[in-house]
């Protein structure tokens, strides 16, 4: 859409107004999509995500998120080229957590933001401000893209490396346009690197063969053939352990069948592990191989050859980076020893089977809430550090 012509230093000139809508259609989305491919092309750390993936994402039928959320998406355009996107969202199962630990009643999110300029991106944040406003929200807590599991927080520390599988990357410039527009800090995510080829220090190496003596304690590997029971156990432990935690939002039925169909091409028998404890699994660790190095070589195109490429890596992962997205331990057991002890164990399983059957030399912990002291001690531990942070801001609305 234009604006009227007006006159300057007497030529007449066309200035192009900013326009933002609804996506409402096939197009609209495939806009939606496509923006992020444009946007961040020329960025070699931003790893283009399987637009598959994105679709399903988004679609209703396809990702269980929407099964208990309420979702709208926005376009900026100026004329015909569109120039930003928002998603503006709530999630029913976030509204009816306890209001201290950051989601509760009134609050939603936005997420997904692209934009070329800070008037695109403000112009953006409105309209998602605006449409909260009218589902009754009194309070946006964002990013978050599009569930709190997903990829939550904006990239304001460790651009100048490429996030690893589940994690995003941003234009720096979002954090200023982001505070210029009245958002405070609610919350930091961090991950942390270590290098896997060095053994842990001694006093955490007599941790773990204190362990290995308890006849009480079992460190076992998953078992694919009976991979829906696995699920089932790693997403039990999760929902407890993490439901104390700051913006926890529980794993639904669906959800744990979703993201284990999902997941199950990344997952090697070495590389998850649940405790046993007294023969009952009080604790598990995830760790996935980094297929973010195998994307961003494909540019996040399977045709003509990414396909081939991808399905060979799966067979047999070889790479640089393995990722621990998420561990726990029951909350009955946080508050013990026993807690680290089985951390470390895990971790040490891990490492050693990751160097020595696939060749991979650093892994990533995270992210780790600021204030999870537990999970900070435990990479401070085996000598990782901090390689990247991500914010997630408020707002009263």
């Amino acid at each position: 859409m234009h604006c009227p012509l007006q006159a300057n230093k007497g030529s007449i000139v066309a200035k192009t107004e900013l326009m933002v809508t609804r996506v409402g259609n096939k197009a609209d989305l495939s806009a939606f999509i496509d923006l992020a491919y444009r946007l961040n092309r020329s960025d070699p750390n931003w790893v283009p995500p399987l637009r598959s993936e994105v679709t399903e994402l988004l679609s209703p039928g396809k990702n269980p998120f929407h099964e208990h959320a309420t979702m709208q998406l926005f376009l900026a355009r100026r004329g015909d080229t569109v120039v930003g996107r928002i998603s503006a969202h709530i999630d029913h199962l976030a509204l009816a957590q306890p209001p201290e630990q950051g989601m509760g009643p009134g609050t939603g999110n936005w997420g997904l933001l692209e934009a070329e300029d800070e008037a695109a991106a403000r112009a953006l944040i409105a309209a998602a401000e605006d449409w909260l406003r009218g589902q009754g929200m009194t309070r946006v807590l964002a990013p978050i893209s599009l569930s709190v599991w997903e990829e939550p927080g904006l990239l304001t520390k460790g651009h100048d490396h490429p996030a690893t599988v589940m994690m995003g990357h941003d234009n720096p410039a979002y954090q200023a346009w982001i505070e210029g527009d009245g958002y405070v800090l609610a919350k930091k995510l961090s991950t942390y690197e270590v290098d896997m080829r060095i053994p842990f220090p001694p006093l955490i190496q007599r941790i773990i063969q204190s362990g290995e003596r308890n006849e009480r304690i079992r460190i076992r590997q998953v078992e694919v053939k009976h991979f829906a029971r696995e699920a089932k156990i790693i997403c039990d432990i999760l929902n407890d352990a993490w439901s104390q935690n700051w913006g926890f939002v529980p794993f639904t039925e669906t959800e744990i069948a979703h993201t284990g169909k999902k997941l199950k091409p990344l997952v090697r028998e070495d590389l998850i592990m649940i405790a046993e404890y007294d023969g009952r699994p009080v604790a598990f660790m995830m760790t996935l191989p980094d297929l973010n190095e195998v994307i961003l070589k494909v540019r996040g195109k399977l045709l003509p050859f990414g396909w081939a490429r991808l399905l060979w890596w799966l067979r047999r992962p070889r790479g640089r980076t393995i990722r621990v997205p998420l561990m726990g331990v029951l909350k009955e057991h946080q508050s013990s020893r026993l807690a680290s002890q089985l951390a470390f164990m895990m971790i040490e399983t891990i490492r050693k089977n990751a160097v020595e059957h696939y060749g991979f030399t650093r892994g990533e912990i995270g992210w780790i809430l600021e204030d999870n002291q537990g999970m900070i001690a435990i990479a401070d531990a085996i000598e990782s550090y901090k390689n990247r942070e991500y914010s997630i801001y408020e707002k009263a609305l």
